[in-house]
């Protein structure tokens, strides 16, 4: 890139910062005029006095909705902020506009200075660029999850206040109005729509429809037991009221899962950033090395070391993703994700390529189709079969051009290379002076005019390159030493040129890079699947915890206990929804079913305490263990997590730190210490030749 192009960027760059704050001037002025002045003055009292902030956010929402590259971002946000803000449009507006905003703050910066670090390298240039997506993608998220973890932590101090309202009024519904009136935070809007649920004609079809938008399951168990409560009555277990004991588990839960997220917070706030930065200074080690050791210049110039580029690229990229998908898996926080209608179903409608597409995805029925749908269901995957099989032919066609193209740019880096670079007789430790550089651009020049003469002659020998010296200028008074010698350099320099073109073999590795590719969501998709195996003791944990709430409520049998867990299962929802379905047609038969169908022993356990709940012996009874033994199960589930995190932790250090040592070993220590050898063995050569 030249630098009167990177002086425009700047230039557009600064532009924009312009314009952005006229915007803000524009908008402080209009918000001190009279007009403003006087609504301020009616809704005084009203307002916060953050209210210009607000303003400004809402604005900026506004204009974002008409961007199409952010807008996509705007309504992902809208689509996780809406279930926490229940029907409060204003201030899902502004979160998801405040949010944007700071994101694009850090990207903007961080644009210019990827344009300044690698304005010489077009190819690092605008893949560092693309990767900005995923780091504004990563940080929207991760601002996501604060505001929801942030619910949460607010659950707790609620549902204590839950317990004294509950004292005084001794009835569900009112001790749950008269806390969420008494507080203005974003729970209060949750336990308001609870509300609403008791109280409504049809409760039960209320709270089936409450679960689906839930922001996460503990408001799910706390609805759930606020309606059973309100509909079967409170009881007494050992003097205490059993619905404030059952809010009492619910609680602990929660702190369990705050320790939680805040454990893996720690462990991974940091690896994202570490499989990241490597890519910022690949064009610091380059210009560092060239200049420090200029026998170095053949490789990090070349296309050996263009290659190595792309290639820490590619593992950074697949690094940062894993690292995600295993910070993301420890959360239970919902996921809300476009489902209804994705770019893939868009592009699989079109009959052509839903024809093309069908021909690669298994027949219904067989055994490869009934894998893949399994793998989708223990990844706990929203795609579709054929959502996934058309990013898997994208994947393939994209990264099969990409390749070609990619292999086009290196052919072409290295010819450009050899007629650029500064031709000396001997390796250097660290840089020419300016005579000696500008002594050996002048023999460059001398070798191109060669070169272009024979560029492309693939009979062309050394002979014929010597015959064409002796008839030029540049060596009418040469000696036959140096005929000879140059001869010989420039006959390897054209052995080089006319070699860089398009060859079948590499044809034949573009299609292995893009099967690479078409292979990789499936990958990832086991990949999760085990990470997801990683919390089975976890969700067990989480179902004894159900049980122990519902054992000694009224009228709870099996089958609602089974329904319960169906609710809040993740990694056993399949088996335990087939149990539910298989239910009436034989309780024991498809609790049987339900042991065959999982392998964990600790699940397998529950499923017998609940079989013997079904013939011979009452619920209670059947789980008594989980009543006396509360204090060992709740220290258990405390060990479970520290080992799940720690887990987790060694796998994550190990993806995050992936990319730096590879760039550290690959890209800096490997070729100084391999070309540094090759060129003192060369130099020994020439002196054992010389003496």
């Amino acid at each position: 890139m030249s630098n009167q192009v990177l002086l425009y960027l700047v230039i557009l760059l600064g532009a924009v910062f312009l314009v952005i704050i006229l915007a803000y001037l524009r908008l402080r002025k209009k918000m001190q005029s009279a007009q403003y002045k006087q609504l301020q003055q009616l809704k005084r009292g009203t307002q916060k006095t953050a209210f210009s902030s607000d303003i400004i956010y809402q604005k900026l929402y506004l204009k974002y909705r008409k961007i199409p590259l952010i807008k996509r971002y705007l309504l992902k946000l809208r689509r996780r902020l809406e279930i926490i803000n229940i029907d409060d449009e204003y201030l899902t507006r502004k979160q998801a506009s405040k949010i944007l905003t700071k994101g694009l703050v850090v990207v903007i910066p961080l644009t210019i200075l990827i344009i300044f670090l690698a304005n010489s390298n077009l190819l690092l240039l605008g893949i560092l660029i693309i990767f900005e997506i995923f780091i504004l993608d990563s940080m929207i998220d991760g601002m996501v999850d604060k505001i929801d973890n942030n619910l949460l932590k607010q659950q707790i101090g609620f549902f204590g206040e839950i317990r004294h309202a509950y004292h005084e009024f001794n009835m569900v519904e009112e001790a749950i109005y008269q806390t969420a009136q008494d507080n203005e935070l974003e729970v209060s809007r949750q336990a308001e729509k609870i509300y609403e649920v008791l109280i409504s004609d049809d409760p039960e079809m209320e709270l089936e429809k409450y679960y689906d938008v839930a922001p996460n399951s503990y408001l799910k168990e706390f609805a759930g037991i606020s309606y059973l409560t309100k509909e079967y009555g409170d009881r007494k277990k050992d003097g205490a009221s059993l619905y404030l004991k059952n809010l009492n588990n619910i609680t602990q839960e929660m702190q369990l899962e705050i320790l939680k997220r805040d454990k893996l917070d720690y462990v991974f706030q940091s690896l994202s950033v570490i499989s990241i930065v490597p890519m910022l200074f690949l064009e610091a080690i380059k210009n560092w090395s060239v200049s420090q050791f200029s026998f170095t210049k053949s490789f990090y110039m070349g296309k050996q070391g263009m290659i190595v580029q792309i290639l820490i690229i590619v593992l950074t990229f697949i690094c940062y993703t894993l690292t995600r998908k295993l910070k993301d898996n420890g959360s239970v926080n919902t996921k809300t994700q476009n489902t209804e209608n994705p770019w893939q179903e868009k592009l699989y409608r079109k009959k052509p390529i839903k024809k093309f597409v069908d021909l690669f995805i298994p027949k219904e029925g067989t055994k490869d189709y009934r894998k893949q749908k399994e793998l989708l269901k223990d990844a706990a995957s929203p795609l579709k079969l054929s959502w996934v099989y058309v990013n898997r032919l994208t994947l393939f066609i994209v990264v099969f051009i990409a390749s070609i193209f990619i292999m086009i740019y290196l052919h072409k880096l290295q010819v450009d290379f050899i007629y650029s670079e500064p031709t000396t007789e001997y390796d250097l430790i660290g840089s020419m002076g300016q005579d000696d550089e500008a002594e050996a651009m002048e023999q460059t020049e001398i070798d191109n005019k060669f070169l272009d003469m024979f560029k492309g002659n693939l009979k062309a020998t050394q002979d014929d390159i010597l015959k064409a010296m002796k008839r030029s200028e540049e060596y009418e008074e040469a000696t036959d030493d140096v005929l000879t010698a140059d001869s010989e350099r420039i006959y390897e320099k054209l052995q080089i040129v006319n070699g860089e073109y398009l060859k079948w073999f590499e044809i034949l590795l573009g299609l292995v890079f893009g099967l690479i590719g078409y292979v990789f969501p499936i990958l990832l998709l086991i990949f999760q699947k085990k990470m997801r195996q990683m919390e089975m003791e976890n969700e067990v944990m989480q179902f004894q915890t159900i049980i122990l709430m519902l054992m000694r409520i009224e009228r709870v049998n099996v089958e609602m206990i089974l329904e319960w867990l169906e609710r809040y299962a993740n990694i056993f929802k399949e088996p335990i929804s087939k149990c539910v379905n298989n239910y009436e047609a034989g309780a024991w038969e498809a609790l049987e079913q339900l042991k065959e169908d999982i392998s964990y022993q600790d699940m397998i356990r529950i499923v017998e305490s609940l079989q013997a709940a079904v013939e011979k012996i009452p619920i209670v009874e059947a789980f008594d263990e989980l009543d006396t033994e509360r204090d060992y199960y709740q220290a258990k589930r405390k060990e479970s997590n520290d080992r799940l995190i720690s887990n987790k932790g060694l796998i994550g250090k190990g993806i995050g730190f992936a990319p730096m040592v590879c760039m550290f070993c690959g890209y800096l220590i490997a070729p100084l210490v391999f070309i540094g050898l090759t060129s003192m063995q060369s130099s020994f050569s020439t002196m054992s030749t010389m003496s």
